[in-house]
């Protein structure tokens, strides 16, 4: 058993999952909320994303044009065999299923402007590593599209503005983005830490399935009430009006500086794509955000 071609070839069936097939939990949500939907506009936007998902399933290709930036979210166990060379086999695999998916190629040079071809430059795919107890590597692989990653916002907010200054900035940002990124959407909320750090961790909160309350009490309000909130302005499906603005508002925190108060809002479109899986030393491997076997 060779563990690095089943590392490579779990990672690209990995992203043919992610930009084909939605998650238990957002497909749900989108089929809840064409249920509910009163608005014929918004009913008529949001059968269009319903009908572009199952279609997108049949015939495994992306649901959107758009295949994103890739940015991979690691787990290493530490009685996981090491393997050298795993951002190469990213790397690699990210290559591959650029080619055999297809995925749009995205990875632009920001002074030279030239298309690398193949999804991969300078710092991309982009990786986050996390070294945790047990034996296994866990692959998150999370393409996020342009057109949503362009509504995101960073608010350095004086200490003063507090909770409320907080979620008027979320609810303002929604409000500017208007129909732009997609909605009905969903965001990721990272407060404190540092100017990088609320904006990782606003990244970082959209891999946490939105029927997935933040374990803290007071925080797993401020969600309900920022969700409510959102949904109420009527910005509604592809930004025609209705009840559904968002799916879903996920929060993460980290300790701030007395004299800072830091605020980063991610926003992700209907097209939450993400897929993860673990991959064991004897070479199983388990999906856990698809209901799919071993390809």
């Amino acid at each position: 058993m060779n563990l690095v071609q089943k590392i490579e070839d779990t990672t690209v069936n990995l992203l043919r999952l992610a930009v084909t097939r939605l998650p238990r939990d957002v497909k749900d949500a989108l089929k809840a909320a064409y249920e509910r939907e009163t608005d014929q506009t918004a009913k008529t936007q949001l059968k269009a994303i319903l009908d572009n998902i199952t279609l997108a399933e049949k015939t495994e290709r992306p649901m959107c044009q758009d295949t994103g930036v890739i940015i991979f979210y690691v787990k290493i166990c530490d009685k996981f065999e090491e393997i050298s060379g795993l951002s190469e086999i990213l790397k690699t695999a990210t290559v591959r299923a650029t080619r055999e998916i297809p995925l749009r190629p995205n990875a632009v040079h920001p002074i030279t402007q030239k298309n690398s071809g193949d999804n991969t430059g300078r710092y991309i795919p982009y990786i986050n590593w996390e070294i945790i107890q047990g034996n296994f590597l866990e692959i998150t692989v999370f393409p996020k599209g342009g057109g949503s990653e362009n509504m995101s916002r960073l608010g350095m907010l004086k200490p003063g503005e507090g909770v409320e200054g907080m979620k008027k900035f979320v609810i303002d940002t929604v409000v500017q983005a208007g129909g732009q990124p997609c909605p009905p959407i969903i965001l990721g909320v990272g407060i404190g830490g540092g100017a990088d750090i609320a904006m990782k961790l606003a990244k970082k909160a959209l891999l946490r399935p939105i029927t997935q309350r933040h374990p803290d009490p007071e925080i797993a309000k401020i969600e309900e009430e920022l969700l409510e909130a959102i949904n109420e302005t009527g910005i509604g499906p592809m930004g025609l009006g209705g009840k559904t603005t968002s799916l879903g508002v996920n929060i993460e925190y980290a300790h701030r500086h007395p004299a800072s108060y830091p605020v980063g809002v991610v926003v992700q479109c209907w097209a939450a794509r993400k897929a993860t899986a673990r991959i064991y030393p004897d070479g199983t491997v388990e999906y856990l955000t698809h209901e799919v076997g071993e390809k």
